[in-house]
């Protein structure tokens, strides 16, 4: 069974992460999800899914500064999962795929989406699409990633074709 999480739309100004900077609001992420790995009363080991959560808030709040929509956070079903479906100015969706990764170590949170990973992005994805009204719009694929507290957004990540 599939389902997505929709929530409210924003906006915000423009930020250009591409200039090779670190991104303070992704240090304050990285140090958000730091304390949600502190250990509690039932385990020592990290909360991967507040971890997870921390980074994906952080994202929509970059893509929301870059004018984007949200319109679902994690669409799930069998087959896949997305974690963010935002609407562009242009009304084209875009699909985005959060990753963190402390070091770059085995290439890092970009390279970590895999051809696997890109198959099941695209399986929710056309899960989503279907299970909408109407015409199907122009999509893309994008990916957030977080190297070592820096954010990376990579725009048109991956194509359909690719997968």
């Amino acid at each position: 069974m599939c389902h997505a999480d929709l929530r409210g739309q924003g906006g915000g100004a423009s930020m250009d992460v591409h200039r090779g900077k670190p991104d303070e609001a992704a240090s304050r992420a990285t140090a958000s999800a730091a304390r949600a790995c502190a250990p509690n009363n039932f385990s020592d080991a990290p909360r991967s899914k507040d971890v997870g959560a921390a980074f994906e808030a952080h994202a929509l709040d970059f893509l929301r500064r870059q004018r984007l929509r949200l319109v679902a956070r994690n669409v799930s079903c069998r087959g896949g999962e997305i974690d963010l479906v935002m609407r562009e100015r242009d009304d084209s969706l875009v699909f985005v795929e959060v990753r963190a990764r402390a070091q770059r170590r085995y290439g890092g949170a970009a390279a970590s989406v895999d051809w696997r990973k890109r198959r099941r992005i695209v399986c929710a994805a056309q899960y989503f699409l279907a299970s909408r009204d109407g015409a199907t719009p122009a999509c893309r694929f994008d990916v957030v990633a977080f190297e070592g507290g820096r954010l990376v957004w990579l725009r048109d990540a991956f194509r359909l074709d690719e997968c």
